[in-house]
């Protein structure tokens, strides 16, 4: 488990990370969402100890980072994939961390076969792509086994496969009961991949909470509805923050009433429903829309062209 309680990080002026409290559960693969310059790097830098907090502590399994006697058989990370001596191989980077921690070299082959980089653990990593370097670090990660594992924006360089392999990793990895906190801004993998979220903005909690209760919170969730009486039944679904949109086919689109509530006013009137059922926003429109207060770069919209 992961845990931050009043995490605080200034520099200078500038505050990071703004009185930040959050919870990483075992079990579950958890993504750590936010903007731009929201935090996410400076709160992982800092519960590894490699930045020291302002105020405010960030444990892992109880205790901070420092107090950690080998660290990789207690945490495991993968923070920058580039940050690798390019002069090594693959196997003697990973064979000199492991000697650092204590670990039994035999590990090293496992861990490199895991990754699926056996057959280029002799070769030099300057020469390797981007994908193959996260690779090697998710590998560094694993190395002690740990029971914690923190990965930011693993899935850059990665192809499809890779990106299908690393998410499977996760899965499997928090089945087994670790705790596994991922920050991307991939948002379709993060749908895919994680069942927790932590979202964050200018240093601040936006929501910890589910995917599935972060998508539904989202404005841009609706309500579709199929009825013979359909028209009947909108002239019934009014309110002040109740938008009803007619489609084609004849359904209908309600925004600013839940499916239930819909339910209960058609039965009441006698009206049948062929379909009822709510549709989510997606995990890119959740997040744009619960953390556009956050953002501190946006880009120019450009005019476009006509005939282009």
């Amino acid at each position: 488990m992961i845990e931050a309680r009043g995490l605080t990080k200034r520099y200078g002026e500038v505050i990071a990370v703004d009185h930040l409290s959050f919870t990483v559960r075992p079990g579950r693969v958890t993504g750590f969402l936010g903007p731009n310059g929201a935090g996410k790097s400076t709160t992982m830098r800092m519960a590894l100890g490699l930045d020291r907090p302002t105020s405010g502590p960030i444990t892992v399994a109880d205790r901070r980072y420092r107090a950690c006697k080998r660290p990789l058989f207690e945490i495991g990370a993968l923070l920058d994939a580039t940050a690798v001596p390019g002069g090594r191989s693959a196997r003697n980077h990973l064979a000199a961390l492991a000697r650092s921690n204590g670990i039994e070299r035999a590990r090293v082959a496992e861990v490199l076969e895991q990754v699926g980089l056996s057959a280029v653990a002799r070769k030099r990593i300057g020469g390797f792509s981007l994908g193959m370097k996260q690779r090697l670090g998710i590998a560094a990660a694993l190395l002690g086994d740990p029971p914690v594992l923190v990965f930011d924006e693993p899935v850059n360089g990665l192809d499809p496969q890779g990106i299908r392999w690393i998410r499977g990793l996760f899965k499997q990895l928090a089945s087994e009961g670790r705790t596994v906190l991922v920050s991307s801004h991939v948002m379709t993998e993060m749908a895919l991949t994680a069942q927790d979220l932590i979202v964050i903005g200018r240093g601040r909690l936006v929501a910890q909470t589910t995917v599935a209760e972060f998508t539904a919170s989202a404005r841009a969730s609706h309500v579709l509805v199929g009825s013979p009486r359909a028209d009947e039944l909108a002239d019934l679904l009014h309110g002040p923050d109740v938008t009803v949109t007619r489609a084609d086919d004849g359904s209908l689109r309600i925004d600013g009433l839940t499916a239930r509530r819909i339910g209960e006013i058609a039965q009441r009137a006698g009206i049948a429903l062929e379909e009822l059922h709510t549709e989510s926003a997606s995990l890119e429109e959740a997040f744009m829309e619960l953390t556009d207060s956050s953002v501190d770069y946006r880009s120019a919209q450009l005019p476009v062209k006509e005939g282009v």
